[in-house]
């Protein structure tokens, strides 16, 4: 139940137009923003949410029950408030989001009308939409263990246990020379075999992406170089010199696990699980033990 400020109520009641809608933005890096759909900036608690950057929000949607409910908020990309490059880095992946009835006359005057998440993120041009998903969508996270033929672990975590300072599962290079917004030919990892590096995560350490990690969709050994392609594309151009470091990747395949890592011990995977083929399958005339006729 929200409790209404007397003298915001009271303003209410008389019908005010003296109203805005604030949205505090807090990333996962704790970095904290403020936005307004007033023409003028307005402070909340001390973080400044700044107008003029064409903050709209969609009508909100309530349902009844555990439904995650949702709306929409769209802006403009802005260098001093929301970056696009930030955007394309994943900054404000899951990044919490508190919406505030403001009275602009008196900030003091002012409701929390919904906390959440930011969800799905479009950019189009120089604006972006933005979903907001209540917290409810936790309800929708996985949870628990699964039965399935891969190891549910990632490698190097708790459960895993694999060590990935060690330096066959370790390594660092740098960018000889592009192949695509997403691809590169590198130098310093010759030592590796193909595919050590595929499924794994690459870390920027030095150039314009410096500190952006990603997963890497392919690890290639040819006679031309060494080609690593990521699943996503940098937040900025990738350039020849930037260096970087890279860990191993895993199929989680049992079989991975045991003659790569030689960790089969802590396979967190159910290999001998019967798949859908043997869901569907049927027994066939003159298979041992098959039955056809009373």
């Amino acid at each position: 139940m929200r409790t209404i400020p007397s003298g915001l109520q009271a303003k209410l009641s008389s019908g005010v137009t003296t109203l805005a809608r604030c949205w505090i933005v807090t990333r996962r890096d704790a970095v904290t923003l403020g936005f307004t759909d007033h023409d003028e900036d307005i402070t909340l608690d001390g973080t400044v949410c700044r107008a003029a950057t064409g903050l709209t929000a969609s009508e909100a949607t309530a349902r009844l029950g555990l439904q995650v409910d949702g709306a929409e908020i769209a802006g403009a990309l802005a260098d001093d408030s929301l970056a696009e490059s930030d955007l394309a880095a994943g900054r404000y992946d899951a990044a919490g989001v508190a919406v505030h009835l403001v009275d602009w006359s008196d900030p003091s005057l002012r409701v929390l009308l919904a906390t959440g998440v930011l969800g799905e993120v479009r950019r189009e041009g120089l604006g972006f939409t933005a979903e907001l998903r209540s917290l409810t969508y936790r309800l929708n996270e996985e949870s628990g263990a699964l039965y399935t033929a891969n190891c549910a672990a990632d490698l190097g975590d708790a459960r895993c246990t694999v060590d990935l300072t060690n330096a066959a599962y370790h390594g660092a290079g740098t960018v000889a020379s592009l192949a695509g917004t997403a691809a590169f030919r590198v130098s310093g990892l010759d030592a590796f075999d193909d595919g050590d590096f595929t499924a794994g995560k690459l870390t920027f350490t030095s150039g314009a992406n410096n500190g952006f990690a990603v997963e890497v969709k392919t690890h290639r050994v040819a006679l031309d170089g060494v080609l690593i392609e990521l699943w996503q594309a940098a937040p900025e151009a990738i350039a020849l010199g930037d260096t970087f470091a890279v860990t191993a990747g895993c199929d989680k395949r049992f079989a991975t696990c045991r003659d790569r890592f030689s960790n089969s011990v802590n396979f967190r995977g159910f290999p001998a699980i019967p798949g859908n083929d043997f869901v569907v399958s049927y027994p066939m005339p003159g298979q041992a033990g098959t039955r056809t006729g009373a």
